[in-house]
Parts: C-alpha cells; structure tokens; sequence
C-alpha cells in the first residue's frame, strides 16, 4: 500500500481484492459477458463453464462436493437462506433453533425474525473467552430441536468455536447444525464433512475476494430441506433465483483457490506478525481479550487502560485503520453485544479494540502502527496520572 494511505488493520471488516482475483474477473466483465442460464449460444457456454470452475474452487477450499455450493450475494443472504429456509421446510411441531448471544447480528436478527414467526430461540451464554459450554449445549437440545447455529470464529475476538464438537452432538442427536464461517474459511483449514456441519454461510470479501457474492454450503446426502427466500427462475437448484453475478463467483472461485494453495504459509505468517504485535504492546495498561481460547491466527481483541477509546480512535484514525468494540447505532455508542456477553463492563468496552492483520500486512507497518498506537495510549494516561 502508499505510504500515505493509513496501515490497514481491519481485514475483518473487508480484505482488499487480490490483484490476481481481479485479472480473473476482468474478462468476464467485459469480452466474456454471457448469461450462465443462456444455453442455446457460446456466451452462455462459457459463462456457465466458468460458474462451474468457480464452484469446483469454492468447493475443494472447504471439503465439499460442487453441487453443495450454493452461489449468494454474501454471507448475509446465506445466512437468510439457511435459518429462515430450514424454519419454513420443516414441520410446525419441529420449530427450535439453539444459537449463541455472540453470534454476529446477521444471525441474531434473523433469528429474532423468525421468533415472530413462531420459532422458539435458545441463546447459549458464553465464558470470559467467549466460548460456549458443550455441556450446555447438549441440555438445551429438545425433541423439537431442529438446528444447531454456531458460529465457527467470532468476528470481533477471532475465538474459534469448538466446531468438531458441536457437530458430533448434533449428528449424534439428528440435528442439522449451520455455521457463519464467514471469518473462518480462507483464513484456517474449515472442512465440512471432518465437522458434520451441514449448512455453512461464507462470503467473498472476507477473504480478498469481491464483495457481493458468498455461498452457502448445503450438505446433499441427508442434508436439509430449504424453502427459497428468492423466487423467479429456479437458479441454483431451485435455491436461490436470479441472474447470476458471474464475475464476483469467478473472482470468488480464484480468491478461493489462492487461499488453499497458501493457507499454511499464511496462517504462519499471520500468526508471527500478530504475535510482534502484541509483544510489540505489552508494555502498555492493556489486556488482550480471550487469549486463552483458540483464535484466528490475524486477529486480537485489546482493552487499553486509562485511555479516552473515542479519543484514541479520532487520534489514530489518520494513521490507522483498524475496529472499535462499540457500534453506533441511532446516533449512540452501544458496547459491543461479544464483549458485553463475556463480561466485560461497558467502559472497559468502550475502550477494547479490534485489529485484524491480512495478506497484505507487512512486518514493518505492524512496527509503525505499535509505535503510533504507543504514542498515543502513553499520552492519554501520562494526562491521567
């Protein structure tokens, strides 16, 4: 990146596009325009052929067959796609969902839209490492239970739920169990068969892909019913309708296949530069958040002490980019609802971040940003004291 454009530290917000990801799409924007449902001409052909590869390439990244991918405009729809889709397939009398208080909203809200709708919600509470208890999760379990929906690693801390676990007790019950990995593929090695998951919602730019196109796994081999949430064609197995976005599935497919070609040698990366990070601000009143618990390797959670956190922000938003653990929500500052269920107070909240590493990231702009940072958190409680 320029060196006058901010360190960006925000990968879990959005992952710049690979530029190889972006060669792979270019033709299909432009000479390469075709309708993937035209099947009477060339254009079409080659479209279609290319949605095919793309599948293939989604596929192998997360241990699935090509005809479980289902091809959405992103995690969001995914996610729409497989809680109000089992809700509505399944019989009245089978209408509870278990779930967790720190999934992303995305999940929460539609949830809470189906509560509406008759569904009967369980939020399983977490620890202070925001993992969830599997025993609590077993008691939850009723014989009207239809589906498990865990989040696989949570956006805000990057803790890893125990997903292999989850999905054998789920199994071992007759439960279909649904993951959000929208953090989690691309970034560790996520396998859908090794964890019996059999719904899983990810998205393209999460992982240096273009935004606007996900995917949802559904698992075909006693796999889930799923009534369509979009009507008019039969696309995508009669799943999900509409003209598909060729060029984002292409450029999904090749960010896909770069991140399993180079998934080992950059989760080695990651991992060393986040830790450089954190060593880097030790010597700071901080506390890094959930660090017991198993976490993606790019990412850390930090509470500073004795600091303004909307101060800081302003502060360092010139130099920085990176996440505050507090949303604004109709002109107010709400604490994070992932920090808030793993005990923190509000104000330690409001002064608890979130920065993410990425492909990008270099050795040198992690030393630049911990001595930015440094300066600035050294300021604030120097003015304190």
């Amino acid at each position: 990146m320029p060196d006058a454009m901010p360190i960006y530290l925000d990968n879990n917000a959005t992952t710049p596009m690979d530029p190889r990801v972006l060669d792979e799409m270019l033709p299909y924007f432009l000479n390469k325009f075709g309708n993937a449902a035209s099947r009477t001409h060339s254009f079409g052909w080659e479209a279609e052929e290319a949605v095919e590869h793309a599948r293939e390439n989604v596929a192998n990244l997360i241990g699935a067959a090509p005809n479980e991918i289902v091809f959405t405009s992103g995690a969001t729809e995914a996610i729409n796609l497989a809680i109000k889709g089992i809700f509505e397939s399944s019989a009245k009398e089978s209408n509870h969902i278990i779930t967790v208080h720190t999934e992303h909203k995305a999940v929460l809200d539609t949830c809470r839209s189906i509560e509406k709708k008759g569904a009967r919600i369980t939020y399983l509470s977490v620890d202070t490492n925001g993992l969830i208890s599997l025993q609590e999760l077993e008691a939850e379990i009723t014989k009207d239970t239809l589906l498990i929906a865990v989040m696989y690693a949570n956006n805000e801390t990057g803790v890893i739920q125990p997903v292999k676990e989850i999905g054998k007790i789920a199994a071992r019950h007759g439960i279909h169990f649904f993951t959000d990995a929208t953090q989690a593929v691309g970034k560790i090695p996520v396998n859908v068969v090794e964890n019996n998951i059999d719904l899983m919602a990810f998205s393209g730019h999460k992982l240096y892909g273009p935004k606007g196109v996900g995917a949802l796994f559904v698992r075909k081999k006693n796999g889930p019913a799923l009534t369509a949430q979009i009507d008019g064609g039969g696309h995508e197995r009669n799943r999900r309708s509409g003209t598909l976005n060729v060029p984002g599935i292409v450029g999904l497919g090749k960010a896909c296949e770069l991140a399993e070609a180079e998934l080992a040698s950059e989760t080695e990366r990651l991992t060393a530069l986040r830790n450089q990070f954190e060593s880097g601000l030790s010597g700071l009143n901080i506390v890094n958040n959930a660090t017991s618990a198993p976490r993606l390797p790019h990412c850390t959670n930090i509470t500073f002490k004795e600091v303004d956190g909307e101060k800081m922000m302003l502060e360092a938003s010139s130099r920085i980019a990176f996440s505050q653990s507090s949303a604004c929500t109709s002109a107010t500052i709400q604490p994070s609802h992932v920090l808030k269920a793993m005990g923190l107070a509000d104000e330690i909240i409001h002064n608890s971040f979130r920065f993410s590493l990425g492909r990008f990231t270099t050795s040198e702009q992690v030393d630049l940003a911990i001595e930015v940072i440094s300066k600035i958190v050294k300021a604030h409680q120097s003015e304190r004291n």
